[in-house]
């Protein structure tokens, strides 16, 4: 894909840039041959910003963070192509020692399943201590008062009583909190959440939310946050970006996606949402996007959703469109189509 155009939004461009993906790609081997998860994924984010990417199963949305952070499995998995600076920093070109200063100490990360990726056999403390111990230096007295501190700031009552207990005396959201709090220990630069709330009832994820967005305002660090819940994003994010079969679709301001969406996959999107706003008997029919993600193994020539898209022409087919301003869209509105969806939508409404 052509790496996108330098125009962010008004509010992140006044602001140094913290991370910048350049042409990034990541094939993983299959019996069947390459898998080509990441096509050519290109975007900066800016130092403060909140960044939501959103997508289906398999659209790289997590495969391009762990390739970037050299945590994709190998030697199944391996980066074919790109760059990616932090603070000016390729850090696909760092040796791995040095990236593991960076990996939890300037980057923080929160996976989806606390259980799995909390240690049963460590006790809390153990694991908050860890990253404070490798990149911080602090140890004994210190280090137990900031893995102290690090849960009352996530919101654990009667942290101290709780240092010593182990994951499974957590209830979910509490771990979940937990992880937060060893993604934070270091007051990193960045964290990535991927999927962070996906398993919580949505009160205790609304409940996370908040409380990372308090954090942020606190620490003033950049977000990824990564999900298919559009709803998250509306709540969290200050730009949302698309992806879909390895590539970005459409990328912008979040007010200006939800309420004027150029990719005609966003829009599908936008229209599985429940709207709960018109009662019972105004509800319509869920909208469900017909057909499947194409073999990666096989990429499409072209847009790799015009197989699905009832609004494609015989270009989305055979030339993959580039990632280029809007037209008529907000500043940073980013789109890759062929077609111009607002008039293809007027038209039908036209038509009605």
């Amino acid at each position: 894909m052509v790496r996108e155009a330098p125009a962010q939004e008004d509010s992140a461009q006044a602001k140094p840039i913290l991370l910048d993906v350049r042409d990034l790609a990541v094939a993983f081997d299959s019996e069947g041959g390459a898998v080509h998860a990441v096509n050519g994924v290109s975007y900066t984010l800016a130092e403060g910003e909140t960044l939501g990417i959103v997508g289906e199963s398999g659209s790289g949305k997590s495969v391009h963070v762990l390739a970037m952070l050299g945590l994709i499995p190998r030697p199944t998995g391996r980066i074919t192509g790109g760059q990616v600076l932090f603070e000016g920093r390729d850090l696909l070109a760092l040796p791995e020692r040095a990236l593991r200063t960076v990996r939890g100490g300037q980057i923080g990360f929160v996976f989806q399943d606390p259980m799995s990726s909390l240690n049963p056999g460590m006790t809390v403390a153990a694991q908050i201590i860890e990253p404070l111990r490798i990149h911080l230096g602090l140890d004994g007295r210190a280090a137990r008062a900031r893995a102290r501190d690090l849960l009352d700031l996530v919101r654990i009552p009667q942290a101290g009583a709780r240092l010593d207990q182990y994951p499974h005396e957590f209830s979910g959201g509490q771990r979940q909190r937990v992880m937060i709090a060893i993604g934070l220990s270091c007051r990193p630069k960045l964290l990535i959440a991927d999927e962070a709330t996906t398993a919580l009832d949505v009160t205790v994820q609304a409940e996370i939310i908040a409380l990372v967005q308090e954090l942020k305002r606190e620490i003033g660090m950049a977000i990824v946050w990564i999900t298919h819940d559009l709803g998250v994003v509306a709540g969290i994010a200050d730009t949302v970006q698309v992806m879909y079969a390895g590539r970005i679709l459409e990328r912008g301001p979040v007010d200006d996606i939800f309420r004027d969406p150029r990719s005609a996959y966003t829009l599908g999107l936008l229209r599985s949402l429940p709207d709960l706003s018109r009662g019972r008997a105004g509800r319509r029919r869920l909208h469900q996007i017909e057909g499947a993600p194409p073999d990666m193994r096989y990429p499409p020539p072209g847009d790799p959703f015009a197989a699905r898209n009832v609004y494609a022409t015989a270009r989305c087919l055979a030339e993959a469109p580039p990632l280029v301003q809007a037209p008529g869209a907000a500043p940073g509105h980013l789109v890759a189509a062929w077609y111009d969806l607002p008039a293809r939508l007027a038209a039908e409404e036209a038509a009605r």
